[in-house]
């Protein structure tokens, strides 16, 4: 995936896409659909597979809240999405960090 910057694109693996999910779910508890691609600088319509694959893995469970006529999509991690992130992840990017372009 390439992150748009202003002065260079920065390619970031989807490992590290899948972490920075579970990651800013841990920080937050929770957060809607909006925000929580947002905040890891994905793109919805790019990355949504991702977040489906991760809840079919049970790393996150998806919940639609209905507020009249709006549904929102909330994301929470589970418990095999923060050992999965804490065992194998974290590790993973220890030994395999992740490319700073200078």
């Amino acid at each position: 995936m390439l992150l748009a910057s202003s002065s260079n694109p920065v390619y970031r693996d989807r490992i590290y896409i899948v972490k920075d999910l579970i990651l800013k779910l841990v920080e937050w508890g929770e957060l809607n659909q909006t925000a929580l691609v947002s905040f890891c600088g994905l793109n919805l319509k790019k990355h949504r597979y991702i977040l489906e694959v991760m809840e079919s893995n049970g790393l996150v469970v998806r919940r639609e809240e209905v507020n009249g006529k709006r549904t929102t999509t909330v994301y929470t991690p589970t418990p095999k999405g923060i050992q999965f992130c804490t065992e194998i992840l974290e590790p993973y990017e220890k030994m395999f960090p992740r490319r700073m372009k200078k």
